[in-house]
């Protein structure tokens, strides 16, 4: 996996943490990558140029599909210096994810700031929907505050599906 175990700023936990070893899945990280797509998809299927794709579960308990192929994958070290590490994985076409690409990540540390970025290239035969992102778990602290200016919201279903844009004031 490619999965982020845990961030520290001198003693302060900027991520959730799990010991390495302690580690099991990338659910108990404190953050791990979304690709080839994030959220759901709904019931397991995707319409993409007017074909039907259908995925395989990869989400105990859920009728959808959960964040794509890239957290529940081994990824391989290409790169690594103590400040600086690069993790690739390729992934064929397959019952989970029905289009093939090549991912990378690359984490870079400094003393005050980690920076990750990600990139992935198509590289299957037909066009192909991609987006990328990641999944952080912030400790709660008892100070921690979160201000959102939005426009607008989606309400989800009892399945939780998206099922309404509502406006926000």
């Amino acid at each position: 996996m490619a999965a982020i175990a845990g961030l520290w700023l001198g003693d302060v936990p900027v991520l959730r943490s799990t010991e390495g070893a302690d580690l099991a899945s990338s659910r108990l990280a404190g953050c791990y990558p979304l690709a080839p797509y994030s959220n759901r998809l709904g019931y397991r299927r995707l319409r993409w140029q007017g074909a039907e794709y259908t995925t395989a579960p990869n989400f105990e308990g859920s009728p959808h599909s959960l964040h794509g192929v890239g957290w529940r994958r081994s990824w391989v070290v290409t790169d690594s210096a103590p400040d600086r590490a690069v993790l690739a994985l390729t992934h064929p076409s397959d019952g989970e994810w029905p289009f093939a690409f090549h991912a990378e990540q690359v984490f870079e540390l400094t003393p005050t700031s980690l920076r990750v970025s990600m990139v992935a290239t198509n590289i299957d035969a037909r066009t192909a929907p991609m987006g990328l992102g990641w999944h952080p778990y912030f400790p709660k602290r008892s100070r921690s505050r979160i201000h959102l200016e939005v426009a607008e919201r989606w309400d989800n279903d009892e399945s939780r599906l998206p099922v309404r844009k509502v406006a926000q004031s």
